[in-house]
């Protein structure tokens, strides 16, 4: 298993229309978005998020990618 630290993210400021906040996604991982409302709350959801998905992926006999390091 990779370092979550090691996958790289976005974090994208959402409108307030959208909810505000700011939303994080992982490029690695097109199914793995979180959002916060504060850029340190978005990263700690996304990183929960992540594990997540790495989890399911690998319960459900999926590879999981290697950390694209863009």
């Amino acid at each position: 298993m990779f370092d979550i630290d090691d996958y790289p993210f976005e974090i994208h400021r959402l409108s307030k229309e959208n909810g505000g906040g700011f939303l994080i996604s992982y490029s690695d991982f097109s199914e793995c978005i979180a959002d916060g409302e504060t850029v340190a709350e978005a990263i700690s959801n996304g990183r929960e998020a992540l594990l997540a998905t790495i989890k399911t992926l690998e319960a459900n006999g999926f590879s999981v990618p290697e950390p694209s390091f863009a």
